[in-house]
């Protein structure tokens, strides 16, 4: 294993040895390709420049207390992936070729994935671009999908603790019936600003309303949100927002712990019922929400200086079971590297 600090990693990019690269030419995947090149060989014509055919995903692998090296639930990131595919016009990625490449890209670079103490995780990202020449706008004939690798740390400095976040009314994530559902790039540009704004203002974050009336809750930044309260788990439904696995997985852990489970629009005013509340992703886990403020109408929502008892015990349970210390019952992890 490679001699580094894991234990101060922050959220950011770090070279490791390998990628692993896919094309698709003439309707049909090539072979699998290792890569020790950082860069890609791009026309300045490519789809993905210059019509967004870009799309993405991201997962963890786990260096486990026994050892063993697992990834969570690929088969969902490659079902999304291909959902992302049929709804921006790109060739899907089977989860065969999906699992396979995420499977070699880990163990090529076994050396960067961090130790258990560490607290760090070896981040996957793939990457499915357009990469065929053209100027109109039509989807292109050739496409590459790479994925790479980097050791992290925590998405936020503290770790699990609690966060302000703020509404924003002024900016749109996603519009209804657009392209919310899928993860590609545009949503995160269409985001920048307003975290930018929140920032400044000394917020982890910005929280979205709905696009069309402003009235429904719909994310927290670049993840999902969910609200604790009269022992039911309730997260909000809508046609923009992107499905989360880590939301996915936590709705079936608070069954599994005897909490109901709600997925439907959550007005704004509803907030104000909520015990617990949180934003919830592949990169944070869970982020716990202390208070989220609407500067438009001075009103804030209080939630807790602290993770609520809900949060940090849906938050143990999924990470437990990410690192093999509790049950998987559900089947969802995969022993990449014995």
């Amino acid at each position: 294993m490679k001699e580094l600090d894991w234990a101060n990693l922050s959220f950011g990019y770090m070279k490791t040895d390998y990628n692993v690269r896919c094309n698709y030419r003439d309707g049909k995947w090539g072979e699998i390709e290792v890569s020790s090149d950082e860069y890609l060989n791009l026309h300045m014509a490519a789809t993905c420049l210059h019509y967004g055919q870009e799309a993405f995903e991201g997962m963890k692998a786990y260096r486990c207390p026994d050892g063993k090296v697992r990834v969570f639930r690929m088969d969902e990131n490659a079902a999304r992936l291909q959902s992302t595919c049929r709804g921006i016009m790109m060739p899907e990625v089977s989860t065969e070729l999906f699992e396979e490449m995420v499977k070699k890209v880990v163990r090529l670079n076994q050396e960067y994935i961090p130790t258990y103490e560490s607290g760090a995780t070896l981040y996957i990202r793939p990457l499915l671009i357009g990469t065929s020449a053209q100027v109109g706008v039509h989807p292109a004939s050739e496409y590459c999908f790479l994925i790479f690798v980097t050791p992290v740390g925590p998405y936020f400095k503290g770790g699990f603790a609690s966060n302000p976040y703020v509404i924003v009314r002024d900016y749109d994530r996603a519009a209804p019936l657009g392209t919310g559902t899928y993860k590609v790039g545009g949503n995160y540009a269409a985001s920048l600003k307003a975290n930018a704004i929140a920032h400044e203002k000394g917020y982890a974050s910005e929280f979205y309303l709905d696009s069309k009336e402003k009235k429904y809750v719909d994310e927290c930044g670049a993840a999902n949100f969910f609200g604790i309260k009269n022992n039911t788990y309730v997260t909000p439904k809508s046609t923009s927002i992107l499905p989360s696995i880590t939301n996915k997985s936590l709705m079936q852990i608070a069954e599994d712990l005897g909490l109901k489970v709600e997925r439907r629009p959550v007005p704004e005013e509803e907030l104000d019922t909520f015990e617990e509340a949180g934003a919830c992703g592949t990169a944070a886990v869970i982020s716990p929400i202390s208070y989220l403020d609407d500067l438009d109408t001075g009103k804030r929502y209080n939630f807790g200086e602290k993770p609520g008892p809900w949060s940090k015990k849906l938050y143990d349970t999924l990470r437990g079971i990410q690192y093999g210390t509790i049950e998987d019952k559900h089947g969802w992890t995969t022993v990449v590297i014995e």
